[in-house]
């Protein structure tokens, strides 16, 4: 049940994501509107990953204010590694293709293979339980 929930809330960011980049493309599509979008499309995900994945698949209740920055900071941190991967997927897609579309499969591509990382990378270091530190 929890890779399933997983993958929703994963579908769910990847839609939000490219929205916001499709958006982005009709707001600019200047110098570098790509690399515009991925970052205004990533920004937007990564919110509404985080919120989901915090309330609803590691159950984390944050302490105060401070404690959700704190943990919404590491988050991110846990993100860089598969934002590569994601952007990178992106690029290559829209490099290779002559169809302005293909950035889109592009970006679901390494947002998919990305987002299986960052569970893992999350449980082990973001979302920690208490019971499962060792000292």
């Amino acid at each position: 049940m929890l890779a399933i929930k997983y993958s929703i809330f994963a579908v769910i960011s990847t839609l939000f994501n490219l929205l916001f980049q499709y958006f982005s493309f009709g707001s600019y599509s200047g110098f570098g509107s790509l690399y515009v979008a991925m970052f205004i499309g990533t920004l937007a995900g990564l919110v509404v990953k985080y919120v989901l994945d915090k309330k609803f698949i590691f159950y984390h209740e944050v302490k105060d204010k401070k404690d959700d920055a704190k943990k919404f900071a590491l988050y991110s941190l846990m993100g860089v590694f598969t934002t590569i991967i994601f952007w990178g997927t992106e690029i290559v897609f829209d490099t290779l293709s002559t169809d302005p579309n293909a950035k889109y499969l592009g970006a679901v591509i390494g947002l998919s293979i990305g987002y299986v990382i960052k569970y893992f990378l999350d449980k082990k270091f973001v979302f920690i339980h208490k019971e499962e530190v060792t000292v």
